[in-house]
């Protein structure tokens, strides 16, 4: 388990962190003062620093600069319920990967902390050939600090992969930081590389630890790797060849052991024949490249991911759901375009609307079965439509539920359908 650092003076409050950390699956140790945890402790040995703002003799800012002036790059997360936005914004200038406004529910924590570290538990669903050998692959070369490229469509779980090579990694207690280079603008993106001294530009009223130093004995993600400027980019190339980075304003170069990964879901060499990528930095980039097949390439692992993205949400809602053969189907002839984060979107849709524990389809599944369709000869498609339910209707006896799984249809439709044909008040 990941050690993590709580630095608060209220009792109750460091208490209850406490308990999240765990139910985080990670280790926590609490400090009730910054100067205790500054004068006891190794603070090197945290994957991360939870720390109050408002506390007496040194405040959560104060604590958080003197970690820096150590040289002391942990992640740290800024709680506090006294804060206003200039604290958040001087927090994030003195290096903070995150803060958190109280009252905050647990998942608010958790889904700080999981984006700043992965889990114990990375969520990687492979069931499908394809898949099987990805993570066999990745698995392999986790152990290493290669240079890994990430390419794949948009919504195929390229972080999550990221996260998994991470975690199976000799920097698995260092820190995962993300960076998303599409995100950010270029005047911002530099400083937040590489960090920036006071007064190095309008604005700098403190010192700033970028991500590469933040990384630093972990793993830096640059996501949409494609997306950065070209003249950053030579900065990038310099900092990943020579293993050190300059900050903004700074005197001299800061050394800093970072591994990378880097991720889009562009073809990068078309991108460098087209001018807008370094050929140099790609093949540095390129050292060991991972395509991430499309959810229409892993059509096994639809059904898995779709039981797992249930199982997430059926434990927060306290409710549980199962897949009727209906929506299995359903889900396994869709075709997913936008690949896994379309899938877990559409659960996510669907759990929260259903009326049932057994999931079904939506109600326009017959239109969507039908959209492509033509009118035919001796009717048109909702005349064949509506002769096609009737029809099966009369075969089981009026049994809606019967008829609904011969159609592939949910009961719902049914009933709706036989309303617009004026046939709801049909005795069954």
């Amino acid at each position: 388990m990941k050690p993590v650092l709580i630095v608060d003076d209220e009792n109750h409050m460091a208490e209850a962190l406490s308990e999240a950390v765990k139910r985080c699956g990670l280790l926590p140790t609490v400090m009730n003062s910054p100067i205790d945890a500054l004068l006891k402790l190794n603070l090197l040995d945290y994957s991360l620093i939870l720390t109050d703002m408002k506390m007496p003799k040194m405040d959560g800012l104060e604590f958080l600069k003197e970690i820096r002036k150590r040289g002391l790059f942990v992640p740290v997360i800024v709680i506090t319920g006294y804060g206003t936005v200039e604290n958040a914004v001087d927090a994030m200038k003195l290096g903070a990967a995150d803060y958190l406004m109280k009252p905050f529910s647990f998942d608010a924590l958790k889904t700080v902390i999981g984006r700043i570290m992965p889990s114990e538990e990375t969520d990687l669903v492979a069931a499908a050939p394809v898949m099987k050998k990805l993570v066999a692959m990745v698995k392999e070369v986790a152990p290493s600090d290669i240079t890994v490229l990430l390419t794949g469509e948009s919504g195929t779980g390229k972080e999550v992969i990221a996260k998994y090579i991470h975690k199976h990694s000799m920097r698995s207690s260092g820190a995962f930081i993300a960076i998303n280079c599409a995100a950010i603008s270029e005047s911002l993106l530099e400083s937040e590389l590489f960090g920036h001294e006071k007064g190095a530009f309008t604005g700098a009223s403190e010192r700033r630890i970028g991500k590469f130093e933040l990384a630093n004995k972990g793993t830096l993600l640059l996501d949409e790797i494609s997306e950065m400027a070209f003249q950053l980019q030579a900065k990038l190339l310099r900092a990943i060849q020579e293993r050190e980075i300059d900050r903004i304003g700074g005197k001299a170069p800061v050394a800093v052991d970072t591994r990378i990964i880097a991720t889009t879901n562009k073809d990068l060499l078309q991108e460098v024949k087209a001018g807008k990528f370094r050929e140099d930095l790609f093949y540095r980039l390129n050292v060991f490249p991972v395509r991430i097949p499309t959810l229409r390439e892993r059509k096994e692992d639809i059904i898995p991911l779709a039981e797992f993205f249930i199982s997430k949400l059926a434990s927060k809602m306290g409710r549980g759901y199962s897949i009727s053969p209906e929506f299995r189907d359903y889900l396994t002839q869709r075709l997913w375009n936008g690949n896994v984060r379309e899938l877990e979107n559409f659960i996510y849709r669907t759990v929260v609307i259903a009326k049932t524990d057994a999931l079904m389809p939506p109600d326009d599944v017959f239109e969507q079965k039908s959209e492509d369709a033509k009118e035919l000869s001796g009717g048109t498609v909702k005349d064949m439509e509506r002769e096609l339910i009737l029809n099966t209707l009369e075969g089981t006896g009026w049994n809606k539920t019967k008829a609904a799984e011969k159609l592939g249809l949910s009961v719902r439709t049914i009933r709706n359908k036989l309303k617009d044909y004026n046939l709801d008040k049909k005795d069954v």
